[in-house]
């Protein structure tokens, strides 16, 4: 006579996952042997691992990942230049808690974006907010920013995130107003927050696309003297999974 008002009532506060478990456990005999605080304790497990999956599944949606990316599908063999031992150790994203930075190096379709991917949803999986970025979309969105007065707004939110991601780092060369607005960005996370840049063109010519010898010098410091790098090697995964070879073959 009461499962109907009770269950109405589980949906009420939200207790999907509990209510689904207990409608289970009134037609399965399987329960029947399992004391009261077992059978609680298992709809409580069920529940809770719901809201964890959900708030997880919120995380990832919000990243905007460009490409669906696990652990599990990265090539760590030798030819892809990358430590086994060192790559599975950022995925647990302590260097996220830490406000390190992490730079993702590599030619052209080396799979860099690939590996951002899979470490960004790791860190959404270690319970991390994540934003991925491509930075000429980027520069754009701030410089809007910059015209309908929602700039410093945009900073705050970007200071809170602990984890922002920037593919093509600099595959054009800043001008001065973009590179005195991408300092303002890191100057707001260092030491607070980690940022991970992804990037074909390698730390020694930074310089060269930073318009101002003390923007760049700034910015510089900012990104690269607390991070970790990986150096991506070998032929372009463009290349090796098209269609056209797997045909030609």
């Amino acid at each position: 006579m009461l499962t109907q008002p009770l269950l109405d009532k589980l949906n009420q506060l939200g207790l999907v996952g509990f209510r689904a478990a207990l409608e289970d456990q009134l037609v399965s005999p399987h329960y029947a042997d399992l004391s009261f605080e077992e059978r609680l304790g298992l709809l409580v497990d069920i529940e809770v691992t719901r809201r964890d999956n959900t708030r997880l599944n919120h995380r990832i949606r919000a990243a905007k990942f460009p490409l669906l990316a696990t652990m599990e599908d990265l090539d760590l063999s030798p030819r892809r230049g990358l430590k086994r031992a060192q790559v599975l150790q950022l995925a647990q994203s302590e260097w996220v808690g830490s406000h390190l930075n992490l730079l993702v190096l590599g030619a052209t379709g080396a799979g860099k974006s690939f590996l951002a991917c899979a470490l960004g949803r790791a860190a959404c999986q270690a319970g991390y907010k994540v934003r991925y970025e491509r930075t000429s979309r980027f520069l754009q969105a701030l410089e809007l920013a910059h015209a309908d007065g929602s700039y410093p707004q945009l900073l705050r939110s970007l200071a809170r995130i602990p984890l922002l991601i920037f593919d093509d780092w600099l595959r054009d060369p800043l001008s001065r107003p973009q590179a005195t607005d991408l300092l303002e960005v890191l100057d707001d996370r260092y030491g607070r927050s980690a940022t991970m840049v992804v990037t074909q063109v390698p730390v020694a010519d930074w310089h060269s696309r930073i318009p101002d010898p003390t923007l760049s010098d700034a910015i510089l410091d900012r990104l690269v003297h607390n991070a970790y790098r990986l150096h991506l090697e070998g032929e372009s995964m463009r290349k090796v999974h098209s269609p056209l070879l797997s045909d030609a073959g």
